[in-house]
């Protein structure tokens, strides 16, 4: 018979970290509750009688460790929203792996097939508002335009395309790697607007920068960098 564990530690990796810090912060927090009053005990005990502390100073004072109960308090409770948000992110990274992606980038490689057809990679672009004119170039190793897509008016958005190999005279064009730039405006007002390079996302590594992904040839990206899944 199979059988269901119960513990939590063993169900959220995050809830064995998050209770060490949580004992931390209580034992912390007590111990500077302790100070304090030893320190008001001896404050009252050695007054001057003829000039006794008032009540607005102890009411001070105690305001004043009350709000630094509270603020370790929230401290930890942001921690452990922090780790379960970690944690969160880890498992939508790892449903990632085996996805094509669009990622900021200019890269688009070009190859053959075995049937001998162009088989280019995916590309696409980012636009940061709407456009009037919007023109993609795809270039070779040396910086020439070697074709144009003449993509008039569009919304703003992320987009992506495809490139069919041949040039601007309709000949196929050898195998390899290009680039991509994007040039829009709206009424001759200059657009931003990014090429995304294509990827598969091969892994996730959790590393100091945070979620990395690594997309192969195409090179590794935050979980951030992502503009579309496919």
């Amino acid at each position: 018979m199979s059988t269901v564990n119960n513990d939590r530690t063993a169900l959220d990796p995050t809830s064995g970290a998050m209770a060490g810090i949580d004992a931390r912060n209580k034992s912390a927090m007590a111990e500077t509750e302790d100070r304090f009053l030893t320190m008001l005990i001896t404050q009252l005990r050695n007054q001057d009688p003829l000039n006794p502390m008032d009540n607005a100073q102890v009411t001070t004072q105690m305001a004043q460790m009350s709000t630094v109960a509270g603020i370790q308090q929230l401290n930890t409770t942001l921690m452990a929203v922090a780790g379960q948000m970690d944690v969160s992110q880890s498992m939508q990274a790892a449903n990632l792996i085996g996805k094509e992606v669009l990622v900021p980038g200019e890269k688009v490689a070009l190859g053959t097939s075995s049937e001998g057809e162009k088989v280019a990679m995916p590309f696409g672009i980012d636009l940061v508002s709407g456009t009037t004119s919007t023109t993609i170039f795809i270039k070779d190793s040396s910086g020439k335009v070697v074709r144009e897509f003449d993509e008039g008016p569009m919304q703003a958005g992320v987009y992506s395309k495809e490139w069919d190999g041949l040039d601007n005279d309709g000949l196929p064009l050898a195998d390899g790697a290009y680039t991509v730039s994007v040039l829009a405006s709206n009424d001759g007002t200059a657009v931003t607007a990014s090429p995304l390079t294509h990827g598969k996302v091969d892994s996730v590594a959790y590393t100091s920068s945070g979620l990395m992904l690594d997309l192969g040839l195409a090179g590794s990206f935050s979980l951030l960098d992502i503009r579309k899944i496919m």
